[in-house]
């Protein structure tokens, strides 16, 4: 079953639910309206599909806060996107 799983380009349900599970905890940790993340996401994966082949079904996106040295909050936007091949 998984060699056709490969032929169809749309999202199985299951998929549709962990992407939008992974953009409501970015937005819970990282306070960014969950829009502007799937807008940023979008297009960070349009600008890098013009030169890399990505996986876009197992990209990961996310918000990290985390106190600096002085006690301010910092936050980092942490993007994890697999490459299938290098375009020339």
């Amino acid at each position: 079953m998984g060699f056709f799983r490969g032929l169809s380009s749309k999202p199985t349900p299951k998929e549709v639910a962990k992407d939008r599970l992974k953009l409501i905890l970015i937005h819970d940790r990282g306070e960014i309206p969950v829009e502007t993340l799937e807008k940023i996401r979008k297009e960070i994966l349009a600008v890098i599909s013009k030169y890399i082949e990505i996986q876009v079904d197992d990209v990961e996106i996310s918000v990290n806060k985390s106190d600096d040295i002085e006690g301010e909050n910092a936050s980092a936007l942490i993007a994890n996107i697999p490459i299938k091949n290098i375009r020339r």
